[in-house]
């Protein structure tokens, strides 16, 4: 081939949406043996740019929605651009970007090393010129799309007037507003639950932690799993006594109320194994005496002056009771008391914590016997303490509790509908760090809702998506009434108008009615698939004398990447099956299927990782509503630092799981043979079957590089034989860059109820519970299976059968079994099995 000529646009930059704006066109002639290197001397004389003092460069746009830009970095990135120019040099020019100037006076300082060395470290070719890579929304201008062109002046807006809302009206918009992260607050009465379609708002990422310098690995935040205990002997105890938490009574000692005063001397008492009375009590003093008439033991405390705390005032420690008195119970041990003794042990919702377990522990460290009702009303007040009261008491600290949610974490975006009498109807919260987070994530969201199981039930509602190493990524959380139409509406306008709409955008979910409804209301250009193992349970209803056929060949048949795999996988399902072929495609083959999707759902196939968040918030979904909230911020307070810290801490150019999917592929890419059509087709022979891939349009007839953007086994065949490296054909979203970037944004705590500094509107403002009717008796807490769903049946460990346990087995157990490899011609005796109903019984003599 001869000569080359190409059109350079060279002067612009790139933006966030990956678009070369601003900038000149300038025409160079290539030579064609040109190489990379004499190109750069080429273009950096035409601009009159010393490369010594200021970095260019070269990319092109490759037409590919997830590549658009492919950086010319070497002799055969360039190869590849110039075979793309001879077939249409006016499409695809060669984008020119210089940087600024970063060397001065002809030396360059140690910082200024540090940092350029930091940055090239996590160097990928054709990456640095990227800043930013949003998955979501259309619109260009927030401020004009929304009518508000003067309030978005800056890019902060720190004084918002906050207004009381009327019924059916949202609560909070957060205060600190960005652009990026604007939550339109529509009337519901106006529009949301009668389907009014929210705008679409385009998000930009990293704008709030533009500014954040890298984290150190070496850093080591604080604790956020619990709260409150400094003393570690403590927590681990649970008990208070014997040096706890609140204490020995010292005279001039201050309690921060007369209550606190008085359950310190109850635990003395315990402790100490005596009884007290109360001789006098007013409202501005107490005394406290032994319940022996002749004993000197006695507390006196005093009310301070205009305020609510108490000091005591005069302490005899002394017992001068005689030495055998003793008193027949224990009165002190009231529920209040043993409830403060037992609360430590209570600080993880998590832990499975009986009334006979607060019994044993009363027992075992005062020597006090207490009722089993006891017990239990000790327990629930030990919740209600760490659960920052009653759930009625909750829902009056909410409105508080956002607020600091709010001021602590700018930029998250929090909404609170009330309903008519300032009753509570919906809750939607999106952390700042995962709104920045969403754009580094591959464009799939699973939803799902889950039963609450506190006294005003209500269900959780969750949207969460896969990071670069294959874990959850919480994006949103959301709190109604009861799965319905309204509701599902109303938290996927809230999704919208945070992360936006993106026409590659696909939603997996399960196939309830009113999930199918609200997508197709709020997302009608989004794909909506359906997890794969919900309609298998739903196949095991409805086929239920096929159910070994189904497992068989459904799994496998929703799975394949390949059309004519498909088409032979689902003929032998439907042979097994009579009659699955009809209700599947009545479904949709596309809604189920990864080979008739018309968008990329990767390896989502399922609602796995919605279902795993709901394990995980399992025990939290019984508490309060500002116990739950708080429990799911420290749940995503700790991920974000843990895998901040682990992608901090990643050497390789992906992330560890999908290093590991590589490795497992080049193995099997070493057993194919690679037949070379041309520089850019190749035939990989894999066993009895043969496969085409073209590296110029990335794609295989296997289709799983098209599908997963990772290359499968025939493309890291066709790798091994060619100068092609695998890392730059996999998908940025995969990348350790992406990967640290998710994590980037911090999610800080709330500091203690005492320190919350909140306006007066929202103080006085008393949120009440739903208006919901609570039924009496124990709460179910086990969920209902779905339709179709198996649970698990336990095994006995002693007879080895299923149906029971081994503490109400029944089944005759031999004493010594007998041998099978021929023992019944022995002259041993034969031990019969006893029956246990047979075991006492009185021998024959």
């Amino acid at each position: 081939m001869g000569d080359l000529a190409i059109w350079l646009r060279v002067g612009g930059k790139i933006n966030e949406s990956l678009n070369y704006v601003g900038g000149d066109y300038e025409m160079l002639l290539l030579k064609k043996d040109v190489t990379y290197s004499g190109l750069r001397k080429m273009i950096a004389k035409l601009l009159n740019v010393d490369e010594s003092v200021r970095k260019m460069e070269l990319n092109f746009e490759t037409g590919v929605p997830f590549k658009p830009l492919y950086g010319v970095t070497d002799d055969r990135t360039l190869e590849l651009y110039m075979h793309h120019a001879r077939q249409e040099s006016t499409k695809y020019f060669l984008l020119v970007t210089v940087g600024e100037e970063s060397v001065r006076h002809g030396k360059v300082s140690e910082k200024a090393k540090t940092e350029e060395q930091n940055l090239s470290d996590s160097y990928i070719p054709g990456l640095d010129s990227i800043n930013e890579v949003p998955n979501v929304g259309t619109s260009s201008n927030v401020a004009e799309d929304h009518g508000f062109p003067e309030l978005f002046a800056n890019s902060y807006v720190n004084e918002m007037p906050m207004e009381m809302p009327s019924p059916g009206r949202s609560l909070f918009v957060s205060p600190t507003l960005i652009p990026s992260f604007v939550d339109v607050v529509r009337n519901a009465s106006e529009g949301n639950e009668q389907g009014t379609a929210a705008e679409d708002v385009r998000t930009t990422p990293v704008e709030p932690y533009q500014n954040v310098p890298p984290i150190p690995i070496s850093v080591v935040e604080a604790n956020v799993e619990g709260s409150g205990c400094g003393d570690q002997t403590c927590v681990e105890e649970g008990i208070y006594g014997e040096g706890g938490i609140l204490g020995d009574i010292e005279e001039h000692r201050i309690f921060r109320s007369k209550k606190e005063l008085m359950t310190c001397v109850s635990i003395t008492a315990m402790t100490e194994k005596f009884q007290y009375k109360v001789f006098k009590s007013k409202p501005s003093f107490v005394v406290v005496r032994c319940i022996h008439t002749s004993c000197s033991w006695r507390v006196r405390a005093k009310k301070l002056v205009e305020s609510e705390y108490w000091m005591v005032t005069k302490y005899e420690k002394n017992h001068t009771c005689p030495t055998d008195f003793k008193p027949v119970r224990r009165r002190q041990a009231t529920s209040w008391v043993v409830g403060e003794c037992v609360k430590r042990k209570l600080i993880n919702p998590g832990r499975v914590y009986r009334p006979r377990d607060v019994m044993d522990d009363m027992k075992r460290k005062f020597g006090v016997d207490i009722s089993y009702s006891v017990a239990w009303r000790g327990r629930e007040c030990a919740y209600d303490n760490l659960r920052l009261g009653t759930p009625e008491q909750s829902y009056k600290l909410l409105p508080g509790y956002l607020h600091m949610l709010m001021d602590t974490n700018p930029g998250s975006v929090v909404n609170l509908e009330v309903s008519n009498g300032n009753r509570f109807q919906y809750l939607f919260i999106a952390f700042a760090a995962s709104i920045h987070g969403f754009s580094y994530c591959r464009p799939v969201i699973s939803i799902d809702a889950t039963h609450l199981k506190g006294k005003y039930r209500g269900v959780l509602f969750t949207a969460v998506c896969h990071d670069a190493n294959q874990q959850i990524f919480p994006l949103a959380f959301g709190v109604g009434d009861s799965e319905n139409d309204a509701s599902w509406s109303w938290f996927l306008h809230r999704v919208k108008s945070v992360f936006g709409s993106n026409p590659a955008l696909v939603i997996v979910s399960d196939r309830h009615r009113s999930i199918n409804n609200a997508v197709q209301e709020v997302f009608p250009q989004a794909f909506h698939g359906i997890c794969m193992y919900h309609l298998l349970n739903n196949l095991k209803t409805k086929f239920r004398n096929k159910t070994k056929e189904l497992e068989q060949h459904y799994i496998r048949t929703a799975k394949t990447y390949n059309l004519q795999d498909f088409h032979v996988l689902f003929y032998t399902l439907s042979s097994a099956v009579p009659g699955v072929k009809e209700y599947l495609e009545a479904v949709g083959l596309h809604r189920w299927t990864r080979s008739h999707a018309p968008s990329r759902r990767y390896n989502i196939m399922t609602t796995n990782i919605s279902e795993s968040l709901n394990a995980v918030l399992v025990k939290v979904r019984e508490l309060p509503i500002t116990a739950l909230v708080n429990e799911i911020r420290l749940l995503c307070q700790k991920w974000f630092h843990e895998r901040r810290t682990k992608a901090a801490g990643c050497t390789t150019m992906m992330s560890k799981d999908v290093e590991m999917k590589l490795e497992g592929r080049k193995d099997r890419a070493q057993t194919m043979g690679v037949i070379c059509a041309d520089q850019y087709t190749f035939d990989v022979v894999d066993g009895d079957r043969n496969y085409c891939v073209d590296m110029a349009l990335w794609t295989c007839t296997c289709r799983k590089f098209q599908l997963d953007q990772l290359p499968c086994d025939h493309v890291l065949a066709v790798v091994r034989k060619t100068p092609y490296e695998a890392y730059d054909l996999c998908s940025l979203y995969y990348t350790r860059e992406f990967w640290h970037e998710t994590y980037r944004g911090v999610i800080n705590p709330i500091p203690h109820i005492s320190s919350w500094t909140t306006p007066q509107q929202i103080s006085e403002f008393e949120l009440q519970p739903p208006d919901v009717r609570t039924v009496a008796g124990r709460r179910r807490k086990r969920r209902l299976p779905s339709m179709g769903e198996e649970l698990p049946t336990p095994k006995c460990s002693r007879c080895k059968e299923r149906g029971h346990n081994r503490a109400t087995c029944q089944n005759p157990i031999a004493l010594h079994p007998t041998d099978e490899a021929g023992c019944s011609g022995s002259n041993l005796p034969t031990h019969q099995p006893i029956h246990p109903s047979d075991q006492h019984s009185t021998p024959q003599l």
